[in-house]
């Protein structure tokens, strides 16, 4: 992609209604514009680090089995009276009515859709175990919306939805989904540390949010410090392995975390002074079991192997991309911008033409720009006439991870200059030797 062709709004000054890092970092960047309170257009650079996020999320759920479908946002109101839910829900509810009158609501979660998707369905325990899972808008009517899509009304969701003939097996699918959270938090970039939360009424301990520590976090956190360096599991992880996922979960939830609705200062203390950490944190994943709720009241009911109906066992399981991509920032930048983790970078390498116009410096970035785009590069070539301070600001401000710089003195020796944004590394070489580096670094 040229820059002189993309559509990137750059904000020379920091906006006033940001209140934290990544809200200022999204807009200067041209990444969402907001078009009402709590409600945004996502950009052409804001869309594409969105896109990827969703990209990780699906290919993790769904190597957890989890399968996907896509629901409407609008719902009819007949569901949500059917599980009691409709006046309960609170006035974040955006109710409407169609031209005939029938009561509708944007969706703020899914529950009561997609229960009743599956009653008209499936009748037998031997289409079970089963996860139905969409990445959907939602809408919920926060009372004040703020730090941008950190919080918003209208944002981005995956929503997964497990169904089990036993609480044994759904706990086996609880744990399929702690594995896979712990998996896609780490391909983005992120440290996330599962906290049990309130399970409500329903009790028990399989109810974790997955919080990252971040000091603009909306929420204390506290936790032992083994959770910065555990392993996460592996590519290889067999998801049919009921002790192995087990075991995984057991791991992860051995020592002491919570958050502050959570919290036992009794127990913490227990914790050896040097091993303590108390932070500032924010939830960016939360996965519940919550039985028969939903089945229960909606006439959810499998046929088991005694030939008797059995109301089936069930459990969600949210992330919000949309509260992804702010959270990714808030734990990757500098004073300069973003830093954005590779797996998530709107683009993977941006060549800067320090001279456009000149012969020479237009031949050596054509010919880079091709030649790893060819190598399957996300390429961003800076081809504007703009001033090499503009253009080194606007490099590190999107956080692309590399930047290949070519300006007239480097290009006559046949060189260029590559620098690591992460690190702030710079390395001369050849042009030639730049395109092998980078295309052996994949």
């Amino acid at each position: 992609m040229r820059l002189s062709r993309f559509f990137m709004p750059i904000l020379k000054e920091n906006p006033k209604e940001a209140e934290i890092v990544s809200h200022r970092l999204m807009l200067r960047a041209g990444m969402i514009r907001q078009q009402s309170a709590g409600i945004y257009t996502w950009l052409p650079l804001g869309k594409r680090v969105l896109d990827k996020v969703n990209a990780i999320v699906r290919e993790e759920q769904n190597r957890a089995g989890a399968i996907e479908l896509l629901m409407p946002t609008l719902q009819s109101a007949e569901l949500w009276q059917e599980s009691g839910r409709y006046e309960a829900y609170g006035d974040e509810m955006l109710r409407i009515k169609d031209r005939n009158k029938r009561d509708m609501l944007y969706g703020p979660t899914n529950e009561e859709m997609i229960t009743d998707v599956f009653r008209s369905y499936v009748k037998s325990y031997k289409n079970l175990p089963l996860n139905l899972y969409h990445i959907q808008l939602k809408f919920r009517d926060e009372r004040r919306p703020r730090f941008g899509t950190m919080r918003s009304r209208e944002f981005l969701m995956k929503d997964a939805y497990s169904f089990d003939l036993t609480k044994d097996d759904a706990i086996h699918s609880y744990n399929k989904m702690f594995a896979a959270y712990l998996r896609t938090f780490d391909r983005l970039g992120l440290r996330a540390i599962p906290m049990r939360a309130d399970t409500g009424p329903i009790g028990g301990n399989h109810s974790h949010e997955f919080i990252i520590l971040a000091d603009t976090g909306e929420s204390e956190v506290f936790c032992h410090k083994s959770f910065l360096d555990r392993d996460i599991p592996g590519i290889d992880t067999d998801f049919d392995d009921k002790a192995g996922l087990q075991a995984i979960f057991d791991g992860w939830t051995s020592d002491y975390a919570a958050t502050s609705e959570m919290h036992d200062e009794a127990a913490f203390n227990g914790i050896s002074e040097d091993a303590r950490l108390s932070a500032r944190g924010i939830e960016v994943g939360h996965i519940f079991y919550f039985g028969t709720k939903y089945s229960e009241t909606m006439g959810a009911k499998v046929q088991g192997p005694d030939g008797k109906e059995h109301t089936v066992h069930m459990g969600s399981y949210g992330i919000g991309p949309t509260r992804l991509v702010p959270a990714i920032i808030e734990a990757s930048h500098d004073e300069n911008g973003i830093i954005w983790p590779k797996s998530v970078a709107p683009f993977d390498a941006v060549v800067i033409n320090m001279k456009s116009g000149d012969a020479a410096c237009d031949t050596a970035c054509d010919t880079i720009y091709a030649s790893l785009s060819k190598a399957g590069f996300d390429m961003l070539y800076d081809d504007t006439d703009d001033r090499a301070g503009t253009k080194f600001a606007t490099a590190d401000l999107i956080g692309v991870p590399v930047q290949i710089v070519a300006g007239p003195r480097a290009v006559a020796n046949g060189e260029v200059e590559i620098k690591d944004r992460l690190t702030g590394a710079r390395e001369t070489m050849t042009i030639d030797a730049a395109i092998n580096k980078l295309i052996a670094s994949r």
